[in-house]
């Protein structure tokens, strides 16, 4: 997901083996007990920050209002805090190809405005989400169904600016592989057989979605009917713009993920010092974003409220392609520059304090899979020597433009200037160039500038996971088509090893092809992985514990409240 978010992993039969390997791994305070003696009925306060879209399922795909759409809805899966998938709104999943996939939907299962779910429900929200005309963000996540090309055709056309842009032009308004067999029993055809299918059901892309979300789905973004662990608090004006959304349970979902506590108010915020105070004072009851200045002492600051470990999320800066000094031969030389001129490891230990370990990928090491022998990959070992020499051959070739300052877009709410200013003073001392932040209040409009390509400079990224998976890391970032890839990063051999991956019978073999793409990006350098991400939290005197996910994200429906 989405830190961009929140993709495909491997499941059926090797699900079991593709549960992260290492997340509940980490240190830090427990804090409080476990015990189920907290209110239920409380509503708990939480950090978090203007979603960038109207709040549907597929069009969600950054961290803050993917947080709100895992509460609002439940789908055929759920993963539970160590990256498992378990059934949620599915009976069964069987297939016996790994092509042909049955999949039984529970009765009686209905949205909180009374509808049915039923296997029609699925079959038109997922042709809803993959069709190009409705725009949706996570299409792409449908691409391994039958007849999916049919329906995201689009056809290229080149301006008198020289910019390439895609209109939608579906040949079809339905996916073929994608039949209800009648009111329990959804059939899925997939375009090749892939073992890992049916891991990816627990993400948000393939959430069900009520009739009339498909008739104005703007409209219903605003205020959403869903069939999770809570609803939205009031039938209108539970989010008020850049300020709040109110949540509160949904007492007729019976899933994995039952709330045990009275709701959830997302409060937003544009600077993580005021909710830190705020949580000191108890005024906010938990947050997954730290100021910088307190990774040194949150520890200290919440005795036995705090927790902090290893997750599935990492950090990167994008370059765009669009963007001609990084563009030939010249440009290559540059990015392999860029990135040999950061100090990871320092940035890591002063700026993060250990929260943060500098990356060996493009893929976080609690990940199965996962390897730190990536060749290339010395390419984000710390040489300034090698920096300098590189920009220098680069400059023989084609002169850099360095009429302004090269500008790295970031959102500063996140505790993120102060890593994004050392970084651009790495840049400046080894490369004599002048860096700077491009600095925004907001997530969601470092993520419209990527989408609308006018991004000056350079861009902090990052990837929380959508569900376990080394392929959730590359193919929906960088695959030419993903939804992601908002730089447009596009390269056939890298696209070819991942459906090779995808194919592949076993894990192993899986991931060997995935560890070969990532090759492929090391080469290419679309972005520059910097760190993988420890995940501390801290909440208040109002809360008796806190948690987070396998993916880092906190798991607010198990927050119990005094």
């Amino acid at each position: 997901m989405r830190l961009s978010r929140m993709s495909k992993a491997l499941g059926a039969t090797a699900a079991v083996a593709l549960a992260l390997s290492a997340c509940s791994g980490g240190g830090g305070t427990s804090g409080g007990s476990a015990q189920s003696s907290g209110d239920p009925n409380k509503v708990i306060t939480a950090y978090s920050n203007e979603p960038q879209n109207p709040l549907l399922p597929a069009n969600t795909n950054e961290v803050y209002g993917g947080r709100v759409v895992d509460m609002l809805f439940a789908g055929l899966r759920a993963y539970d805090p160590n990256g498992k998938p378990v059934n949620d709104l599915a009976e069964s999943i069987d297939t016996t190809d790994s092509q042909t996939w049955t999949i039984k939907v529970k009765q009686g299962q209905k949205f909180t405005n009374g509808e049915a779910i039923t296997a029609k429900t699925f079959v038109d929200s997922w042709n809803f989400a993959a069709l190009s005309t409705n725009l949706q963000n996570n299409s792409f996540f449908f691409e391994s169904i039958e007849g999916y090309n049919d329906v995201s055709a689009t056809t290229k056309s080149t301006g008198a600016d020289g910019k390439t842009t895609s209109t939608p032009a579906p040949k079809a308004q339905t996916m073929s592989g994608l039949t209800a067999k009648d009111d329990q029993t959804i059939q899925v055809k997939l375009a090749q057989p892939e073992s890992d299918w049916s891991l990816r059901l627990g993400y948000s892309a393939f959430y069900p979605l009520p009739s009339e979300a498909l008739k104005d789905p703007k409209k219903f973004g605003e205020n959403p009917i869903g069939n999770g662990p809570y609803k939205m608090a009031k039938e209108t004006g539970s989010w008020v713009h850049d300020q709040s959304i109110s949540l509160v349970k949904n007492a007729d979902y019976k899933g994995p993920r039952e709330a045990k506590n009275g709701g959830i108010t997302f409060k937003f915020y544009t600077d993580p010092g005021p909710a830190y105070t705020d949580l000191q004072a108890d005024n906010l009851d938990v947050t997954d974003v730290l100021p910088s200045n307190a990774l040194k002492t949150f520890a200290n600051d919440f005795q036995d409220r705090n927790a902090n470990k290893p997750v599935a999320a990492d950090s990167t800066l994008d370059i765009p392609g669009y963007n001609k000094n990084f563009q030939g031969e010249a440009g290559k030389l540059r990015r392999q520059a860029l990135s040999y001129a950061i100090n990871r490891d320092e940035i890591a230990k002063v700026v993060f304090n250990g929260t943060r370990q500098p990356a060996k990928g493009f893929a976080p090491p609690v990940i199965d899979g996962f390897t730190p022998d990536i060749p290339g990959n010395e390419v984000l070992k710390y040489d300034p020597t090698k920096a300098k020499d590189l920009w220098a051959q680069a400059e023989k070739i084609q002169p850099y433009d360095a009429s302004k300052p090269l500008q790295i877009a970031s959102n500063t709410d996140g505790g993120n200037k102060e890593w994004v200013d050392a970084v651009a003073n790495n840049f400046k001392n080894n490369l004599g160039i002048q860096a700077e932040i491009q600095p925004f209040a907001k997530f969601a409009e470092v993520l419209n500038l990527r989408k609308s390509q006018q991004l000056p400079g350079l861009t902090r990224a990052g990837w929380q996971g959508d569900y376990p998976s080394l392929y959730n890391f590359l193919g929906p970032v960088w695959g030419t088509d993903a939804s992601s890839n908002y730089e447009k990063y596009s390269n056939p051999e890298f696209d070819k090893l991942l459906k090779e991956g995808l194919a592949a019978k076993s894990t192993d073999d899986a991931n060997k092809k995935f560890n070969q793409a990532q090759e492929v990006l090391f080469k290419d350098l679309p972005g520059l992985p910097l760190w993988d991400q420890n995940k501390p939290i801290v909440w208040s005197n109002h809360v008796i514990k806190a948690e987070t996910g396998w993916n880092g994200q906190i798991l607010y429906y198990n927050i119990q409240a005094k």
